[in-house]
């Protein structure tokens, strides 16, 4: 298959089961929003090394928020619900608590039925304490409270109260969901996976988690020494054409990966297909994907059925 110059190899992105919180921080104005949410996404690119896989999803106006103020989504993903819990609370706590004017609310039910991100019949929503976990902070003052039709928990901070809600909702999801550009150079790769950025940005539901999404260091799973889980991934690394199994097509001298974690198969699917599209052009040779022959896991993103929107 080809889009424009640019060869899509027929293989697999190989992802995997997570489970996955949405929350919504809103704030005075959308500075501080934005703020907070940067804040509590941060250290979130991968579970190789991080509590939580984590992005800012959208901004959201005030008409989309429950408290009426400028907001932002977020995303926080994890393979197992104990470990998105005790991350999220860490995070809220940490991070969005401390920043001025904050507040927090569960993002999913908020959501309206058939969006992309509205939890299904079959997701069965595990809760994710919030108030329950930070409220005691408030040393014996904070307050329950039902704030626009939520349980909500109020924390006395020095600018008045920080509000969350007392619960999230935690559903399943799909991580991994990936594709690698291997371009001309490093000037090339680079442009085509900030286009695929771009293009996948404005999406619903998923997220591109690693700084401004694009992956230099792509990995593959286990290594030859020090018992690691992952280890780089030699086959695409131009420095090591002649030293390793090399699967770079003629001409290809850089490579960079562009990781999607999202709520379900279908949002990550169609977050690959614009991206790869918007990558695909001059100076890109070909674009393949990260296929581990089961081992990372059980979800699949066949390219060629992404690019022709079929599959599941």
């Amino acid at each position: 298959m080809r889009v424009q110059s640019t060869i899509i190899e027929d293989t697999h992105a190989e992802g995997f089961a997570m489970a996955a919180c949405r929350l919504i921080v809103t704030a005075t104005d959308r500075h501080w929003a934005r703020t907070a949410a940067a804040e509590a996404t941060g250290y979130g690119t991968s579970i190789i090394g991080c509590d939580a896989e984590a992005g800012v999803e959208q901004d959201l106006d005030p008409s989309q928020t429950p408290d009426g103020r400028p907001g932002v989504a977020v995303l926080f993903f994890s393979r197992r619900v104990g470990g998105l819990c005790q991350a999220v609370a860490n995070r809220v706590g940490q991070c969005i608590m401390t920043c001025p004017t904050t507040a927090v609310f569960d993002g999913l039910d908020s959501v309206p039925p058939g969006h992309p991100t509205a939890p299904s019949d079959t997701d069965t929503p595990t809760t994710v304490p919030l108030g329950d976990v930070i409220g005691p902070f408030g040393d014996g003052h904070e307050e329950q409270i039902e704030l626009y039709g939520r349980r909500c928990v109020r924390v006395p901070v020095m600018d008045g109260w920080f509000v969350t809600e007392a619960m999230a909702q935690s559903v399943r999801a799909v991580g991994g969901g990936n594709f690698l550009i291997g371009g001309r150079d490093q000037a090339a790769a680079l442009a085509a996976a900030t286009r695929a950025v771009e293009a996948i940005a404005p999406l619903s539901g998923v997220v591109t988690p690693f700084p401004g999404g694009v992956v230099r260091s792509g990995s593959k799973v286990g290594s030859r020494t020090g018992g690691l889980p992952a280890s780089t991934n030699d086959a695409y690394c131009p420095t090591l054409r002649d030293k390793a199994a090399s699967k770079l097509r003629a001409g290809v001298g850089c490579v960079y990966e562009i990781v999607i974690d999202g709520l379900d198969h279908g949002v990550v699917a169609g977050a690959m297909r614009a991206g790869i599209t918007a990558a695909c052009g001059d100076g890109v040779v070909a674009i393949t994907a990260g296929n581990y022959n089961g081992r990372l896991g059980e979800v699949r993103f066949p390219l060629h059925e992404v690019m022709a929107g079929t599959g599941s």
